[in-house]
């Protein structure tokens, strides 16, 4: 259970990009918690992305500013410079792009490191890499981008899959929440939502997130919080 309820709602975002500041202002407007994976090497660097056809910044927080943004939120590693850990990476540049970038983050924001989200799209994990982070470092949960359309708990949180992702799934990522917030639940569930949030700039789907924010919260029978807090017991 989640502090004596059935229910848990998790947001996981990736890159530290500056519109993490505007996702966290919703966020806080309605009482939702998130987790956000930073790559401690890239911090402070500009830049930009073309998707879907449309051209959108990818400017990273600077290091100096990350603990004031994601205060009430919680931090955690997404490989220093985030290259893909699948297959040809060897153990010693895994731990290394992983313990560094915890180390760094932890400087950065005062308290432990725990969790992690894997970096780059594709096959971006597997079960070697996996081995790798629960017995070589301090993390204890790493989320994939595999998504699983199930609230279900899970065992293999260094392989945690997650429930829907954002903007490719956005009707989804509504159906469930409607399935969620109807659901009388009997066993924990937990609905877990990642994504990056740039890609709420490439069509303007900043007022269809906030709807999606007053779907799910304020809900009495639901306890909201980061992936440490929903993931891990206390």
């Amino acid at each position: 259970m989640f502090q004596g309820k059935m229910k848990a709602v998790t947001f996981s975002y990736d890159d530290g990009v500056t519109q993490d500041k505007r996702l966290i202002e919703l966020f806080n407007k309605y009482g939702l918690k998130g987790t956000f994976n930073l790559n401690s090497e890239l911090l402070g660097l500009d830049g930009e992305l073309i998707r879907e056809g449309a051209r959108v910044s990818h400017n990273k927080v600077k290091p100096e500013e990350v603990s004031a943004v994601y205060r009430g939120h919680e931090v955690a590693v997404h490989t220093l410079t985030h290259p893909n850990l699948h297959e040809t990476m060897d153990d010693a540049e895994v731990i290394r792009q992983v313990e560094e970038d915890r180390k760094n983050l932890e400087k950065l924001v005062g308290y432990d490191v725990v969790g992690m989200a894997y970096p780059c799209g594709g096959v971006n994990n597997d079960d070697r890499v996996a081995e790798i982070l629960k017995k070589h470092t301090k993390i204890q949960y790493s989320r994939t981008i595999t998504s699983t359309y199930s609230f279900d708990l899970q065992e293999n949180l260094h392989r945690f899959n997650p429930t829907v992702y954002h903007i490719m799934q956005m009707e989804q990522l509504f159906e469930l929440g409607e399935k969620f917030v109807k659901l009388d639940a009997d066993k924990p569930q937990i609905f877990y939502i990642w994504g990056h949030s740039y890609e709420f700039d490439i069509a303007d789907t900043w007022g269809r997130m906030e709807e999606f924010c007053k779907l799910i919260a304020n809900r009495d029978d639901i306890f909201y919080g980061t992936n440490r807090e929903v993931l891990l017991k206390p």
